[in-house]
């Protein structure tokens, strides 16, 4: 067995960092007299003193970290945090939560899937509200990201965090010449968009706790929102304009971002091929959306109609999952289409969840090429990203990661219907969950309330392997990871 003090080292030096993040949302509880000061302090402590406790005893381990080392952390990051994110939730009287429930809640803030199990949140606290915000902006870019940054002052290199934790199938690029140099560009990027994003919704209305608030989920792609309508309580076709606007910011890959900052040009978009493949899909899907809205009459003016549908497709596509309007009502295939998007979702490198578009880009250009050698047996057929040849390993692993999220979603589906969950409400919370999506169709469609504990921590497992893009969490569940 291999020693893992190292990775007791960081976990604890790093619940002590997540420690900090029960005070901001007690300072608030303290402004707005709330009576939310003593859960959050509680829980500072308890994680403070936990952390202290698991990083004592291997305070002098520095060796530097494997690959199976750097997969353990970040899967111990994504739980640990997630759990003790719970505790100040089910410390709180109002709302009353389960173990269960505030777990849910955490890991949905935090994976920034921002599926929900409260109701009444327009009367909820503010320290709680500020909180599951809170949850939504550290998850948003991933902790392991932060902790990149970081973690060359306490002692330890992050590339093998980076690569266990960076999305999408090409992992090796660098955008600046150190890992730590790159994590703290991409934090600062992060911080500018929510910003920027938080002063929009404020001159749009918005008072500036709920500006901050839902800058937050909609560039974290997450979705919690301050109020049970979400964006629709406001009914404000620009607040609306901006939510896509940086919905879609926090849906590319952040790469491009810091190209694009770094050149003073938009052309690392124009030239990047996923990316022209995710807005020509939001293209289409819109186009469609906003015709079968008019034409049904479910909206009265064109106008109106493409509102709706941009919102509603972009919110779904990027796996935000923010709501103007009750789209699981509109008619025959529409709701089904918005869902199905979600599991493309955006872009790698971005804060979305879904397979990314340059895996689903890359699985029809596969297939595309295994029709084309049926007709041209001998033919030379190489699959490529704009001028690049992608490898074949990666098509294979490509096709790997798609085989293992089919064969993790059916399972966990049928667990759903086998404690008693309708064909379309499992099927939907499953998708929901596992693309970090948030509400789903059927009786998820608004919370998951209505659902079972056993149910929820199947969907939480859901939550992890979305997050985690299912290869890292399945390969420390493993018995050959845990061997020598």
């Amino acid at each position: 067995m291999d020693d893992f003090s190292p990775v007791q080292r960081i976990v604890g030096q790093l619940l002590m960092l997540f420690s900090i993040s029960m005070l901001p949302p007690a300072v608030v509880g303290l402004y707005f007299q709330d009576g939310g000061v003593a859960a959050f302090v509680t829980a500072f402590f308890i994680t403070l003193i936990t952390g202290s406790v698991v990083w004592y005893p291997a305070r002098h381990q520095h060796r530097e970290l494997k690959i199976r080392d750097g997969m353990l952390v970040v899967v111990l990051f994504w739980v640990v945090l997630s759990l003790f994110g719970a505790i100040p939730l089910y410390l709180f009287e109002r709302p009353f939560l389960s173990i269960t429930d505030a777990a849910f809640e955490a890991v949905s803030g935090l994976t920034t899937t921002g599926a929900t199990i409260l109701v009444g949140i327009d009367s909820l606290p503010h320290s709680v509200l500020w909180y599951r915000q809170q949850l939504h902006f550290l998850g948003g870019m991933g902790i392991i990201v932060l902790a990149v940054a970081i973690l060359p002052l306490l002692g330890v290199g992050g590339m093998q965090l980076y690569r266990a934790e960076t999305p999408g199938p090409m992992k090796d690029a660098k955008l600046t010449p150190r890992i730590t140099e790159t994590a703290k560009t991409l934090w600062l990027i992060y911080i500018g968009l929510n910003a920027v994003c938080a002063v929009a919704f404020w001159l749009g209305g918005m008072t500036w706790f709920d500006a901050i608030c839902h800058a937050v989920s909609t560039v974290a792609t997450g979705g919690f929102s301050t109020h049970d309508q979400s964006m629709g309580y406001y009914n404000s076709a620009v607040l609306e304009g901006i939510a896509v606007v940086f919905m879609i910011l926090g849906s590319l890959n952040f790469g491009l971002h810091y190209l694009a900052w770094r050149s003073a040009s938009v052309n690392a978009y124009l030239k990047d091929p996923e990316t022209r493949v995710f807005f020509m899909a939001v293209g289409i899907v819109t186009v469609i959306g906003t015709g079968y809205l008019y034409l049904e009459g479910t909206y009265a003016r064109l106008p109106e109609s493409f509102m709706a549908a941009i919102f509603q497709v972009v919110s779904i596509g990027t796996t935000t999952g923010f709501t103007t309007a009750e789209y699981t009502l509109w008619p025959s295939f529409l709701p089904m289409l918005l869902l199905l998007g979600s599991f493309v979702g955006g872009c790698a490198g971005g804060t979305t969840g879904g397979m990314k578009v340059i895996r689903f880009s890359l699985i029809v250009r596969q297939g595309r090429r295994e029709v084309m050698q049926l007709l041209h047996p001998s033919a030379e057929l190489p699959i490529k990203v704009g001028s690049k040849r992608v490898p074949d390993r990666v098509i294979q692993a490509v096709w790997g990661f798609f085989a293992a999220y089919v064969l993790i979603f059916v399972t966990m589906m049928l667990a759903l219907m086998g404690l008693g969950l309708d064909e379309v409400t499992a099927w939907s919370a499953v998708a929901a969950c596992l693309n970090n999506l948030g509400p789903g169709l059927g009786d998820v469609a608004t919370n998951m309330a209505s659902v079972g504990d056993p149910e929820k921590w199947i969907l939480i497992l859901a939550m992890f392997f979305g997050r985690l893009e299912i290869f890292t969490l399945l390969a420390i569940l493993t018995p050959a990871f845990w061997r020598r």
